[in-house]
């Protein structure tokens, strides 16, 4: 008989209730218990949604991220967020968000609490705060928000399966800041995951979910070593231990995790399918294995036929030791498509959401376990579905298809190298040394969300729309004109999210009202979900821009989302390579590009922010992404002439592994996220050449602590050590849509005075006179 359990629900709920309560407690409208018995409520119900479970999660809930809960569990929060008269869930927030503690003049510095850097989970779009170690980090077990967990579930009559991040995957994740060894900490870590699983036994739980997609890396002996050591060392407790592997292939690691000394071995059998054989081959036969059959990261339906005639075969050898469950958590979908009464029904029709997913386990167990017949007309609906998927004409566009075939290599090239287009550029725009920007959005206010929200329930009409917009976007060019920026942005008043508002525009796409995931703490994104071959019916963003440059003889950047983020933010389509979409995006963003520099824009900025993330696992396959990846973003950007500047925009990435890919764009300017890592991720930059222009972030728009001119000058001052002065710009680490205009006006202002400052003192070789090129006619 096959069970069902499940590795983690989305947190966030259906209509971002965490969100909401967790920026009302940043706000101070919301107290620390109340904020607890929300976040309680909001557990009760998503467990009571997974009560059909043979085994529940519990401590997959967080607050703002796992990891971090990880590293408050054991006991490792930075020294530098503790303070004596704190309590944990105030540590916690400054660990995780930092903490101003003065306020910020216009030309002072605002000390504060540094946050944690923050970085991407393996391959997907949700970020979570490093762990942080040194030689000498110890750790103490910190179980009472777990065991709380355990047992508000416990009393409501719950099977509960707690979740932790394994000892080996919690270490791969972190930064040893002094150089020393993270395996070296293995020893002290070990009894605190001891301590933890005999106290969850203590407490009636019989089965631990323990974490460890690390192994689907590439692992070096020494790490899988370490492996087995630590799994030696837990297998001495009484509770049974359900190792959770997934996001990829076990490969190599496969012969080790058969060999580990737990009770079941969870894999991810969307990816990994072609080893469930060889799994149950080399597992021992009275240990569980856990098949991860429902894709817990996109939002198709699952071919349950197709499904149950690999399954059925699988079950009828491993009886009650099967256990199904979804790839890995759900906490990479919505929540529910219920709540969807505008989404296309066609498409819908064609889709499962987190709820959803669980239903299609059920129907699943159900037929394992009595047959077919049982589940007969759902079954038959579920193939109606994927037929009508099929055989759309929605789908599959002709045109599109022809457009690809038209592809040329010299369509990806420019027509001058950098060394020759960038003096042109200069010419043309004649900007000063350390050249100030933004990274494009500025504060969306609670105005501006409800003017969109007016639009669309037909509230307002268009043009009342659009001059209202433009409203906005003049108030930010009055701004910048006041800060003497130097490469201005319009500031995306008009924009819901930087894949969202350009998905809306393409053909291919549909949005759903509620489909929101988390990307980290209260940041929340709703995925466009790419159905069907991609093109672009009229210009996007062309009007806004030239207005925006009609109020300035600044130079404006034209702001577009680059085909690969637009791919690796969106829900894709499962009946196409990812490199023939990331083609036809490229595509679409092309024609936007080109319509940019027709209407006179010199600047355009094309961003990337997602490039790392789609990244394989394994390095083996890093280059086949590279080179397609790559290629959609020249072939994107590299249509226009030399005196139009190339921009893009990399955030939370780490590049010392993808430098040459990176060089290969041949964007004249990049910026990226540096500031939470004191220019560390610069590193990379030190022991390649590369070429082009750099922006390294100097202002954390993640945290409300606000930069005074004295660390941005230190920082760029650390950034000049590795790039040349004279191709350095400076910005902000990311768009400021998250941030109050009374946070971002002081700290742009402080951006400016210590550009001012860097360029009188003559840290670079030769000086540059500051003259506008009036460009609000400039058409060329």
């Amino acid at each position: 008989m096959a069970h069902l359990h499940n590795l983690g629900f989305p947190r966030i709920g259906a209509s971002r209730e965490l969100k909401f309560a967790l920026e009302s407690y940043w706000k101070g409208t919301l107290s620390s218990d109340q904020l607890k018995e929300q976040a309680r409520a909001l557990r009760a119900r998503h467990w009571n949604t997974q009560a059909r479970l043979d085994w529940v999660p519990v401590g997959d809930f967080s607050l703002y991220d796992h990891v971090l809960d990880m590293s408050v569990t054991l006991g490792n929060l930075p020294e530098r967020v503790r303070t004596p008269d704190g309590d944990v869930l105030d540590h916690y927030f400054r660990a995780a968000r930092g903490r101003s503690v003065t306020t910020a003049t216009h030309a002072g510095c605002c000390e504060g609490v540094a946050a944690g850097e923050m970085t991407k989970w393996f391959d997907t779009n949700y970020h979570y705060i490093v762990p942080e170690f040194n030689a000498t980090t110890d750790f103490s077990l910190n179980p009472s928000v777990l065991i709380e967990q355990v047992q508000e579930a416990k009393a409501s009559g719950l099977p509960v399966k707690p979740v932790l991040i394994g000892p080996i995957t919690y270490l791969w994740l972190g930064k040893a800041r002094d150089g020393s060894h993270r395996l070296d900490l293995l020893p002290r870590l070990l009894p605190v995951y001891s301590q933890l699983l005999d106290l969850l036994d203590q407490h009636g739980v019989e089965w631990v979910q323990i974490d460890e997609p690390v192994l689907v890396t590439e692992l070096s002996r020494e790490w899988l070593v370490a492996l087995e050591s630590a799994y030696q060392t837990l297998k001495r407790t009484r509770v049974n231990i359900l190792l959770a592997t997934y996001f990829g292939t076990l490969q190599d690691n496969l012969r080790t995790v058969c060999q580990l000394p737990v009770d079941g071995v969870h894999i991810d059998a969307i990816n990994a399918r072609d080893e469930v054989v060889r799994l149950i081959d080399w597992l021992p036969a009275y240990k569980v294995v856990s098949l991860g059959v429902v894709n817990g990261r996109n939002v198709w339906k699952t071919d349950l036929c197709k499904t149950l005639d690999w399954l059925e075969p699988i079950a009828g050898r491993l009886g009650n030791r099967l256990w199904l469950a979804p790839s890995c958590s759900l906490l990479h979908v919505p929540v529910s498509l219920d709540n969807e009464t505008q989404l296309d029904v066609e498409v819908c029709s064609w889709m499962a959401f987190a709820e959803q997913k669980l239903d299609e386990l059920s129907v699943l167990k159900t037929a394992l376990n009595e047959g077919r017949h049982a589940v007969a007309d759902v079954l038959a609906n579920n193939q109606a579905a994927l037929l009508s998927r099929r055989t759309s004409t929605r789908v599959h566009k002709p045109a599109v298809s022809q457009a690809l075939d038209a592809i040329t290599t010299a369509m990806g090239q420019r027509s001058s190298p950098y060394q020759e287009r960038i003096p042109v550029q200069r010419s043309r725009l004649n900007l000063p040394e350390y050249p100030t920007t933004t990274i494009g959005s500025f504060p969306q206010t609670p105005e501006i969300r409800s003017l969109r929200q007016h639009l669309r329930k037909g509230e307002i009409e268009q043009a009342d729309y659009v001059k209202k917009i433009q409203q906005e976007i003049a108030h930010c060019v009055e701004v910048q004109e006041d800060l003497e920026i130097d490469v201005f942005v319009h500031g995306e008043a008009e924009r819901n999210d930087m894949v969202e508002y350009f998905g809306e525009q393409l053909e291919g796409y549909v949005f759903s009202q509620h489909g929101w995931v988390q990307s980290y703490g209260s940041r929340c994104v709703k995925p466009p979900i790419l159905f069907g071959d991609v093109s672009r019916p009229k210009a996007m963003t062309v009007d806004w821009i030239t207005y925006a440059q009609s109020l300035t003889s600044r130079p404006m950047k034209g702001m577009l989302t680059g085909p690969v983020t637009l791919l690796n933010w969106s829900f894709v389509r499962d009946d196409l390579p990812r490199a023939v979409c990331c083609q036809q995006l490229a595509l679409a963003i092309r024609d936007e590009v080109l319509d940019l520099e027709k209407a006179g824009v010199a600047i355009i900025q094309i961003d990337e922010a997602a490039l790392r993330e789609g990244l394989p696992l394994r390095k083996t396959q890093w280059q086949d992404y590279l080179d397609w990846a790559t290629h959609a973003f020249r072939l994107t950007a590299n249509g226009v002439r030399d005196d139009t500047q190339i921009h893009t925009h990399m955030c939370y990435s780490e590049f010392n592994d993808i430098m040459a890919a990176i060089a290969s764009m041949d964007a004249d300017v990049i910026t990226i996220e540096t500031s939470r890592s004191d220019m560390e991720l610069l590193d990379a930059f030190e022991h390649f050449n590369y070429p082009n222009e750099i922006g390294p972030g100097v202002y954390d728009i993640h945290s409300p602590n606000l930069p005074g001119e004295a660390q941005i000058i230190h920082l760029m001052q650390r950034a000049a050590e590795r790039i040349p002065a004279e191709r350095l710009w400076v910005n902000p680490d990311c768009g400021l849509k998250t941030r109050q205009w009374s946070e971002v006006i002081p700290a742009l202002r402080n951006l400016v005075a210590a550009a001012k400052t860097l360029r009188s003192q003559g840290l670079k070789a030769g000086t540059m006179s500051f003259r506008t090129v009036d460009l609000r006619s400039s058409t060329n």
